[in-house]
């Protein structure tokens, strides 16, 4: 058995447990020391006088962190908008549409189980229909993925639910490629980008998806609470918030009442929201090459990781380098256990916190009846923590 392993040179920015082998960024994120401490800044500051912030000095970071985010995204700023989480923004779009009996939404069978339950909700409440997409997993190739996905769409297709990342396989869909095949079908595209800004390249000015809903406490950092929603110029008309609110009375065109809408729910912590351009610029000077040069240590480490615990496991990876971004997933051995809810605890997961101190996600992911193994790679990471997880895999059994 290896020595308790270290973690890389970046790490003081975090205040991780250093007890713990952390290993699951890609469930909630880790914001930064220097984050959080500009976030009790702002908390202090709301309190000094709640109404003057609201009513000016919120309301004008506020703007800003929209146009710092739609310049990091290349997007539209006018169809941005901030929702809690992406789950919340998913369920925006999926409750303002106005289906139709018969109607049906494509998803693939990796996709997010929160995400695919709100599907459900909208097709069975109108008598429409969730398309469930197989996609191999193991996978030997983005052409696969896409063939797939495009051999389900029909003439009664009306969105697609698609992700950037899937979360129990951790998969790099070909995202660019299934928007334009799939929207110059006629198929709007809902863009499922909980694992979007800072793990991938996202450009929504070049995308162009109907709608896209992502989280920023993931691998931007910001504190928790933080994602967006943004609706394309064409569909932003329909899309109301899921809290009707002030802004439903208020006059004015599309996109100002767009705004009005989203920025008012009613009374929220907004911090999250307002330590975005902190987050991004902090982040971003962590290492040479800014974001890009990020995304890129990360991925190399997550390439590495998932080679290091798939010979310990004895299993195939299970698709190929250009679909692995900062998640790395392997297969465990067949013949475990895998649980019917997402609520159920893996034993090992459990043994590896409890007997090895590492924080890793074991995936018992019913509907491909096949347990995974997740690791995220981020900036405090050091490739003898996956070493180490995979000596402890060896010894556990």
């Amino acid at each position: 058995m290896s020595a308790f392993p270290r973690r890389s040179e970046l790490a003081h920015h975090w205040s991780l447990d250093p007890n713990t082998v952390f290993l699951n960024h890609g469930s909630f994120g880790a914001c930064p020391k220097a984050v959080l401490e500009k976030q009790e800044r702002l908390r202090a500051q709301i309190e000094s006088d709640p109404v003057r912030f609201y009513e000016i000095e919120g309301d004008e970071m506020w703007a800003e962190s929209l146009d710092v985010l739609s310049e990091f995204l290349n997007a539209d700023s006018a169809g941005m908008a901030f929702v809690p989480n992406a789950t919340g923004g998913v369920n925006t779009v999926l409750r303002s549409l106005a289906l139709s009996p018969g109607d049906e939404i494509l998803v693939p069978d990796h996709s997010y189980q929160a995400c695919w339950n709100a599907v459900d909700f909208v097709t069975e409440r109108v008598g429409g229909k969730t398309v469930v997409v197989p996609i191999p997993f193991p996978v030997e190739s983005e052409e696969e993925v896409v063939e797939v996905i495009l051999s389900h769409v029909t003439e009664r297709t009306r969105l697609a639910l698609i992700d950037t990342i899937t979360s129990p396989t951790g998969l790099r869909m070909p995202f660019e490629r299934l928007v334009g095949e799939l929207q110059s079908r006629g198929v709007d595209v809902l863009l499922d980008a909980a694992h979007g800004p800072g793990i991938v390249p996202l450009d929504l000015g070049q995308l162009q998806p109907a709608y896209c809903a992502g989280n920023l406490h993931k691998w931007l950092c910001t504190p928790k609470g933080s994602a967006f929603l943004h609706v394309r110029e064409d569909r932003r008309e329909g899309i109301r918030p899921l809290s009707i609110s002030h802004g439903a009375s208020i006059p004015g065109t599309v996109n100002e009442r767009f705004r009005t809408e989203f920025d008012w729910p009613g009374t929220q912590d907004t911090t999250p929201w307002l330590c975005i351009p902190k987050a991004i610029e902090y982040i971003g000077g962590l290492v040479d090459g800014g974001w890009p040069g990020i995304i890129d240590r990360n991925r190399s480490l997550a390439l590495a990781a998932r080679k290091i615990l798939a010979e310990a496991l004895g299993t195939p990876l299970p698709c190929p380098d250009s679909m692995v971004s900062a998640l790395g997933t392997v297969l465990m051995p067949e013949g475990g256990p895998v649980a019917t809810s997402v609520f159920d605890g893996d034993p090992l997961h459990t043994s590896l916190l409890d007997d090895y101190r590492i924080q890793v996600p074991v995936f018992n992911w019913s509907h491909h009846d096949r347990r995974y193994l997740r690791v995220s790679s981020y900036l405090y990471n050091h490739i003898d923590e996956y070493r180490y997880l995979a000596d402890s895999l060896e010894e556990s059994g």
